[in-house]
């Protein structure tokens, strides 16, 4: 699924995917997310609201690309939010998403497959839970653990072993 190629034709969108799947955020969280949250002298992405705890909303570390491009839509910036559309906040995504998507060849896809995508190439990529739980916010390792242990290349080996 390569949404992104055809969310770049639409900087809004291309921005929100990028985020989306970069920070492993809900789409609220990326939605709410203003400038002053984006730390580029640390690295980092403060998606949570300050003194206040919620949902899902941790502090990651931004790649050196998502820096560059985070900055060059700063530059552009006409509101204190990270996703903007025509001077303005964007309260929803999903009928741009929904396009893309269609574009795509993936019209099922919805913004939160960005979250789970992210989710799974660090399973696969052999990230261990806890770590994962941490980057999406999750309040619970069990909760990772329970939809994303599958994925892991190290999931059920010491089982299979058994077997031979």
């Amino acid at each position: 699924m390569n949404i992104g190629r055809f969310a770049k034709k639409t900087p809004h969108l291309y921005l929100f995917v990028l985020l989306a799947y970069r920070t492993g955020g809900r789409a609220s969280a990326i939605l709410e997310l203003p400038w002053d949250r984006i730390d580029f002298a640390r690295g980092q992405i403060r998606r949570g609201l300050g003194e206040r705890r919620a949902k899902g909303r941790a502090t990651v570390p931004m790649t050196e690309d998502t820096a560059e491009i985070l900055k060059e839509a700063k530059r552009a910036a006409l509101t204190d939010y990270v996703i903007e559309y025509g001077g303005k906040r964007v309260g929803s995504i999903k009928k741009a998403f929904g396009r893309a998507a269609a574009r795509a060849g993936v019209p099922w896809a919805t913004p939160h497959v960005l979250r789970h995508s992210a989710a799974v190439h660090m399973a696969e990529s052999g990230v261990p839970m806890a770590e994962i739980a941490q980057y999406l916010g999750h309040s619970s390792e069990g909760v990772t653990f329970r939809t994303y242990a599958r994925f892991s290349p190290t999931y059920l080996k010491r089982a299979a072993a058994a077997l031979e």
